[in-house]
């Protein structure tokens, strides 16, 4: 298919760009990929520039700071050698015919640090006792001068353009516009003119110092859906909106657009609603594409609609119908940097797709490298290069030998991948006639279409580079002779629990209730509260099972590097399908149809830390029984070493979950790694 719409110029103000496909901002502030004055280091900047040489017209850049002093990065700290250092990331976009718009950012307001100024005084999102100290007219105006100086910075340095960070995910400058959060009684609150003056003040303040004809996006989220402070609405919840409405957001982006913005670059949610900003494997794809279609009617300057959109079929129908003008992606092209030109090419077989998992992406770069005490890079869980393009090259090896990885999983498939591009003759042994390994019970639940589509990309990429899969084969000890290197990628099995009336035949094991989906009883209880035993609760109880969760801890989904997105989205999906959740609590007994569940109190304090109780229990068991008529496992995994132990030499390597049981990311980056140097 030619996609003659999505593959058509579009302007932005007098910048034309050259097709409809738009990376959307995300984070790249490691200090790694940005300098102390908010530009991009040659590795920051060449992850771009990855971008656009894979065909992307459009290459917005995540936030760069203005507010200086802070610990973040600052153009105000430098604006000459801002100027300097960006020339390399302009001229490299230019290179491949892309356009590159800047976006800068006022911060985070409520949804930043304790201390951050705010609209007025309001709860921090992330420590809701904490208040945020209100915002001083002249600190707006420092601010809108700031913006001034940081977009000519940018305009001197060859950028095409800039985005305003943003009316937008309930950051500093949508925290004005939306009456909850503001509660000003000053030219900044109060009426909707009022609360939208600052970004309006802004975009003029822009056009004033670097020309009318200089091009000013804003990012922009048309509803909010939130229901409360730290509360979002799921999709198909009816609730009452306290932050902006539809019939509000009509309103804004007429009086956006007379202020002299050229483009909206749109989605939706808030920091309470985090998951609709950053939306998970189960918000649904394209999700945004009729609420930012509805605001597209009110205004006659172009609009990029993006969230979980990477379908250029419907892309090119919305764009031709005039729904929107571009199609907007940020973690497809972290997965896949070659993306347009593979839409273009018609090659969709061979992209490598975004499962929205966020732990490569959106988690990475909020957490820290304590070794070297700064925030780690962005990347992708599926693609180790992302941020390491000029150190993560697939080379031809010096030396050519024979490997045979042993296991046809996630981790094995990536190891013979890398291996066979570098020229190596590979073997893969896989004892069943299906390659996937465990990810294919993972990839079972029908909102997990993306990881399916992962499993025929490896399978593809095994035909392509020219593995030889042997399918029905176990790798015998005495098979180690006729290989240079053996990778040992033998994953791992399901941790079984001895407990009374556990050998019963309705109790089951999360792979086999996965494998099968053939629950049909009503009362469902899963015991394990980890992502896969949390996801198990949320697409039975969404299927009219009553299911109760068991953990052991006190919280649910302790897994090291999951997004907050993804966390807050799973617990309010169950929490609207009443999954009961027990914490502090194990099966101790399954009989007569009841899972006897032990749950252990404690003299937990209340949100100010002081007696939750009139009279308190000190540490209390109590077991109450709970109808089940199916009892499933998710209790994790246990590496299978077996094969590893009985060949185990100096050019024998144990990988992914053989090692030690972990996430996808672990697995793919571990296998990636480890071939590169073979």
């Amino acid at each position: 298919m030619a996609y003659n719409h999505l593959f058509s110029p579009v302007r932005i103000g007098t910048c034309e760009i050259p097709n409809r496909i738009a990376l959307l901002p995300m984070g790249v502030f490691s200090p790694r990929l940005m300098n102390p004055d908010g530009s991009y280091t040659k590795d920051g900047a060449d992850y771009y520039i990855e971008r656009a040489k894979g065909g992307t017209g459009l290459i917005i850049t995540g936030l760069v700071p203005l507010p200086p002093g802070g610990h973040l990065p600052s153009i105000m700290n430098n604006t000459e050698t801002y100027v300097q250092n960006m020339k390399y990331l302009a001229d490299g976009v230019h290179k491949y015919g892309s356009k590159v718009f800047i976006m800068i950012s006022a911060l985070s307001g409520r949804s930043g640090a304790p201390g951050d100024p705010a609209p007025s005084a309001l709860p921090n999102v992330w420590d809701p006792r904490g208040v945020q100290r209100e915002m001083t007219v002249e600190e707006i105006h420092d601010y809108v001068k700031w913006f001034g100086i940081g977009a000519k910075a940018a305009k001197d340095a060859g950028i095409d353009g800039v985005e305003i960070h943003a009316v937008h995910e309930g950051y500093l400058l949508d925290q004005f516009t939306i009456s909850a959060f503001n509660q000003r009684t000053d030219e900044y609150g109060g009426s909707l003119e009022n609360r939208l003056r600052f970004p309006c003040e802004i975009v003029q303040e822009i056009k004033k110092t670097c020309g009318k004809d200089f091009p000013v996006s804003v990012r922009y989220s048309v509803k909010s859906y939130t229901k409360a402070f730290n509360r979002g609405a799921v999709p198909g919840e009816v609730f009452d909106e306290l932050g902006r409405d539809y019939d509000e957001s009509k309103e804004v982006v007429k009086i956006l657009e007379k202020a002299g913005y050229d483009m909206l670059d749109c989605d939706n949610g808030t920091y309470d609603a985090w998951y609709w900003p950053h939306p998970p494997v189960y918000m649904p794809k394209a999700l945004n594409l009729d609420d930012v279609a509805m605001i597209r009617k009110e205004i006659n300057i172009p609009v990029i609609c993006g969230g979980r959109f990477d379908n250029p079929e419907l892309a090119d129908k919305a764009i031709g119908d005039g729904r929107i003008d571009m199609m907007g992606m940020g973690r497809p092209l972290l997965a896949d940097p070659d993306l347009a030109n593979k839409f273009k090419a018609g090659k969709l077989a061979d992209i490598r797709p975004c499962i929205s998992c966020h732990f490569g992406c959106l988690a990475r770069i909020f957490q820290i490298d304590y070794a070297k005490l700064a925030t780690k890079d962005i990347s992708c869980a599926l693609n180790p290069r992302c941020g390491m393009e000029n150190h993560y090259n697939i080379e031809k090896a010096e030396t050519i030998k024979k490997i045979a990885v042993v296991g046809g999983g996630i981790a094995g498939m990536e190891a013979a991948r890398v291996a066979a591009l570098r020229g190596h003759t590979v073997d893969l042994y896989e004892k069943t006639d299906k390659l996937g390994g465990v990810f294919v019970a993972a990839a079972a639940f029908d909102f997990k279409d993306d990881d399916r589509k992962l499993l025929k990309w490896y399978e593809k990429q095994m035909k392509d580079t020219g593995v030889n899969v042997l399918f029905n084969t176990e790798f015998k000890p005495e098979n180690k002779e006729g290989y240079d290197e053996i990778i040992v990628a033998t994953g791992a099995k399901e941790r079984k629990l001895d407990i009374e009336g556990f050998d019963k035949e309705n109790v089951r094991y999360a792979v086999d209730a996965l494998l099968n989906q053939n629950i049909k009883d009503q009362n469902v209880v899963i015991v394990g509260g980890g992502l896969t035993g949390c996801e198990l609760a949320y697409d039975l109880a969404r299927k009219n099972k009553k299911v109760t969760l068991v953990e052991m801890l006190p919280t649910i989904m302790n897994v090291e590097g999951l997004s907050a997105a993804n966390y807050n989205c799973l617990r309010d999906l169950m929490d609207y399908y009443k999954v009961d959740i027990k914490v502090n609590s194990k099966v101790v007994k399954y009989e007569d149809g009841k899972a006897y569940i032990e749950t252990t109190t404690y003299n937990e304090p209340n949100i100010k830390d002081r007696a939750i109780y009139q009279s308190l229990q000190g540490v209390h068991r109590m077991v109450k029984p709970v109808d089940a008529d199916t009892i499933i496992v998710s209790a994790g995994y246990v590496s299978d070493q077996s094969l590893y132990e009985s060949i185990k030499d100096t050019n024998v390597h144990l990988l992914g979950d053989a090692d030690h049981p972990s996430n996808l990311m672990s697995c793919i980056w571990s296998a990636f790694e480890l071939c590169l140097k073979i």
